[in-house]
């Protein structure tokens, strides 16, 4: 009798505590851009936040002799769910978002819109046929907003430093849709 009660205790304890946490509303693309908002007939599946960082390379610009410019490589980035717990991560090229359960998929850009001149841009992607079994199954596509820097660095890039690589922060919210 003791084990029951105490039993119903910790379920009423743990309904209680998801009570009390604030509902999330779904992610709305309302406020987005019409470039990067996903068509008609897909529906959010996943929201992930990213925090990592992008690589920049300095390198020679092509065809302008004696110029150098910070080069996009690619991004390492750690996913969270909404919760704040890690289901995969974010790395490239080609950009890949992999799951904790061993799925993965590629995507193609489709648009970006600016988000401050601080920030990297907004993104829509198309995504490639899922690779493995599991949460990335059957996306269609995945936007990245709520972006926070990433941008190229602003250190001087010339020969002296050519090939020299620059990790900078970054954090933005990848959402995943399904065709409906």
């Amino acid at each position: 009798m003791q084990t029951r009660t105490a039993l119903s205790l910790v379920a009423i304890a743990a309904l209680a505590a998801c009570a009390s946490q604030p509902m999330r509303a779904p992610f709305s693309q309302a406020d987005l851009p019409a470039a990067v908002q996903v068509p008609a007939g897909h529906t959010v599946v996943m929201e992930t936040a990213a925090a990592g960082d992008i690589t920049y390379q300095c390198r020679a610009k092509k065809d302008m002799a004696g110029q150098f410019e910070w080069v996009f490589v690619g991004p390492d980035a750690g996913l969270k769910d909404r919760s704040g717990k890690v289901i995969g991560k974010y790395y490239g090229p080609p950009a890949t978002w992999e799951n904790n359960d061993g799925s993965k998929v590629t995507a193609t850009q489709l648009a970006v819109a600016p988000n401050g001149a601080a920030n990297i841009p907004l993104q829509l992607v198309k995504a490639n046929p899922a690779m493995g079994m599991g949460a990335m199954q059957g996306v269609s596509y995945i936007q990245r907003v709520a972006t926070v820097g990433g941008i190229a660095p602003a250190s001087t890039c010339a020969k002296a430093n050519e090939g020299a690589n620059q990790l900078v922060r970054y954090t933005a919210d990848y959402i995943f849709y399904k065709a409906m």
